[in-house]
């Protein structure tokens, strides 16, 4: 695999100034409903459109497969974009949110970056390569003590037809640990348990486009990620991933 980092870091960034321009003028922000609870906004469709363009003239080789435009063709070998992960909390005004692009060659994550325009913190991994954050390396936490463990979940706006819609399952974790999160962007909650600022992070009835990115970011901080009867790999369905100690203490909850 031949990419150039810092091309793809550069084009991360341009399309992180184009969703900020759009962030800055959050009132005007032109949204519409995928959905009853589903949202997508004209900026995730210009950052997509830009991320499409821009790595697609640089890398014509690779398939591309977006939240809002859908796949390409080769999707064999292909980028992974979630243009905007967090798009309520976008829509909002608040600072949570991230863009999210990763490349998988063959099944297997090869590269993944979050970046969160807003707190101005680009995460990047490459296989077997580590993890960074603004390019300094990253670990997940040493915490081996669940009672005293920082754990963050969501809880999906599709989420809410299902009989297991995830608060049971909250309700039996929290009690047991010292600090819960919900932020609101799951590309994002993988970057913190990557950087060892949140020990756990589990949810479910997600995408890959929503998780690729971060997962590889967690596997090359240290961490593990499982489903939720612990086999290793990268479910969208069962997302979990841990610092590797709490795995024992966590699995049986889930």
């Amino acid at each position: 695999m031949t990419i150039s980092t810092g091309t793809i870091e550069s084009i991360i960034r341009q399309a992180g100034e184009l969703a900020m321009q759009h962030y800055h003028n959050v009132a005007n922000l032109e949204i519409t409903k995928k959905s009853a609870r589903d949202l997508v906004t004209e900026a995730d469709v210009a950052v997509e459109a830009l991320l499409k363009e821009k790595l697609t003239q640089e890398y014509p080789q690779f398939g591309f497969w977006g939240e809002e435009t859908g796949q390409t063709d080769n999707q064999d070998s292909r980028w992974i974009v979630d243009p905007i992960d967090g798009t309520h909390s976008f829509s909002k005004g608040q600072y949570f949110w991230s863009i999210s692009v990763a490349l998988e060659i063959d099944g297997q994550l090869e590269f993944g970056a979050v970046f969160a325009p807003a707190l101005d913190d680009y995460y990047c991994a490459e296989k077997g390569k580590g993890a960074f954050k603004n390019g300094t390396a990253i670990h997940v936490s040493k915490e081996d003590d669940l009672g005293s463990s920082m754990i963050a979940t969501g809880f999906a706006c599709l989420r809410s037809y299902l009989e297991d819609n995830n608060l049971e399952r909250f309700a039996r974790i929290a009690q047991l640990t010292t600090g819960q999160r919900r932020f609101g962007s799951a590309a994002m909650d993988l970057c913190l348990v990557a950087d060892g600022q949140v020990d756990a992070f589990w949810e479910q009835e997600l995408n890959l486009y929503d998780v690729a990115a971060g997962a590889l970011m967690v596997q090359e901080a240290g961490g593990t990620m499982t489903n939720f009867k612990g086999e290793q790999g990268i479910f969208p369905k069962q997302v979990f991933a841990t610092n590797g100690l709490l795995l024992p203490q966590l699995l049986p909850l889930m």
